[in-house]
């Protein structure tokens, strides 16, 4: 019998009876296969990763958690937290893994004497932007409200505030785990110090995240928003937008994005059936300088300009990104400064490219530099992120889609750092090359030391 072998199986079924009786013990929210509920409760916001647990559970509490990951370790399974699934594709096989929704543990408080708040597992950033914001605060959100705090954070980080503040893992005051024995741990720079470095950017590797505490950003508002032109003003806008870059001070975080949208009615008119090209992001700054910053991208004559000031939750959605389930698919890589030459070679690639959106998102700055007392992943090595993402209406067209995903990024392979930022890779890989190697020999040894039986498995393992 293999390690992880659970017994007699029926066929179909890798949880036998004693093992479902457990698991049922431990949570009132399980679904197994061929149960009703087991499609619905296995579907997530990524609906191209067609994942199939051996189990989906929806634990209601902390102690759930914990009964469920001892419950699944005495069973021989694994156990793999989800909160809504965004990054998602590379867990693939979970024929012998528990899939623990967080979901159901939704909730956020904010310090506002001390700037902070605390947020439960399944908590996704709309609400904690929007009653940060309540306060005169904002918070290191991504680019869309409908992701899981817990695991964007515990990823990294990448904010449209992130070139003067950092990433998200650098702003954690402590974290609560369920460790691979069930044991329930509080850590943070007093308590656990190589837990709690191993969480802000080791991802799910060293415990499934309860809690979340992190400090928030003294403002409500920004000068925010997206610049957009047809696609004929592609070479112009592209070769602006890397000039600008190379001298944008910190305050200012942008992306470059070639988007093209469908014609399906769903879309709103100017959008639907064109190819755009857009600039979107933050400047932290007063709006009179925020203008002066603006203005050598507002000469090329946009068609749309929706940059202004604005509070913060209306930033978190700047990026259009969809926040109903979607079957997207692409890769990503990171890349050293882009010379002139470099728009030309991603122009020349881009013009045969059909996929949904193309993405440069300019890094350095707080972005580049470690923190003082930072995580595992407190700097990306890299001045630009690239990410190519396709929509994946089946199973048969994945592989076509990142296959030319990857075509777009290896058009700029000689500028690559030969690096990945996890949050976002959407394809299994080699986790080391998102981490310096000392790093990456820390983080394996204190993975061997909390979890030798590897019953957490995370999204990007270690």
């Amino acid at each position: 019998m293999s390690p992880r072998s659970t017994g007699h199986e029926r066929e179909g079924e890798i949880v036998n009876d004693n093992g479902a009786a457990s698991l049922r013990a431990a949570a009132r929210a399980v679904h197994l296969p061929g149960d009703d509920g087991y499609d619905r409760a296995r579907s997530i916001w990524s609906l191209a990763a067609d994942l199939r647990p051996a189990a989906v559970v929806f634990p209601e509490s902390v102690d759930e958690i914990s009964a469920v990951v001892r419950a699944a370790g005495r069973a021989g399974l694994r156990v793999t937290p989800v909160g809504t699934g965004h990054n998602a594709h590379p867990l693939r096989d979970l024929s012998r893994t528990v899939m623990l929704r967080t979901s159901r543990l939704d909730g956020v408080t904010v310090d506002a004497p001390n700037r902070r708040a605390r947020v439960q597992a399944g908590t996704t950033w709309s609400p904690v932007v929007e009653q940060a914001a309540g306060h005169g605060y904002a918070a290191l959100h991504g680019s869309a409200p409908d992701v899981s705090v817990a695991g964007y954070t515990a990823g990294g980080g990448l904010s449209w505030y992130g070139r003067k503040y950092g990433l998200a893992a650098n702003h954690v005051t402590a974290a609560e785990l369920v460790l691979a024995d069930g044991t329930q741990v509080r850590v943070d720079a007093d308590h656990e110090p190589d837990l709690f470095w191993a969480v802000r950017g080791g991802g799910g590797n060293f415990g499934v995240v309860t809690a979340l505490e992190f400090s928030l950003l003294d403002f409500a508002t920004a000068y925010a928003g997206f610049l957009a032109w047809d696609l004929d003003k592609a070479p112009q806008v592209l070769r602006r937008w890397l000039e600008w870059t190379a001298e944008a001070p910190d305050e200012v975080t942008t992306a470059y994005r070639h988007m093209r949208f469908p014609p399906i009615p769903e879309l709103p008119e100017p959008f639907r059936g064109r190819d755009w090209v857009m600039i979107d992001g933050a400047v932290q700054a007063g709006d009179e300088r925020a203008e002066q910053l603006l203005a050598p991208l507002r000469e090329l004559k946009p068609e749309i300009d929706t940059f202004a000031r604005v509070p913060s939750p209306v930033v978190s959605r700047i990026h259009m990104d969809p926040e109903e389930p979607t079957p997207g698919d692409g890769t990503t890589g990171l890349l050293d400064a882009l010379p002139p030459e470099a728009a030309g070679k991603l122009l020349e690639a881009d013009a045969t490219n059909r996929l949904f959106s193309t993405e440069l998102r300019h890094l350095g700055g707080a972005l580049a530099r470690p923190a003082a007392g930072g995580g595992a992943l407190s700097a990306l090595d890299g001045q630009y992120l690239f990410a190519v993402v396709g929509v994946v209406f089946s199973p048969e067209v994945r592989a076509a889609v990142v296959a030319e995903a990857d075509r777009m990024v290896g058009s700029l392979a000689e500028y690559s750092r030969d690096r990945i930022y996890t949050n976002f890779q959407q394809t299994q890989g080699d986790t080391s090359r998102a981490f310096a190697p000392a790093v990456w020999q820390r983080l394996l040894e204190l993975r061997h030391r909390v979890d030798p039986h590897q019953t957490l498995q995370a999204n990007h393992e270690i």
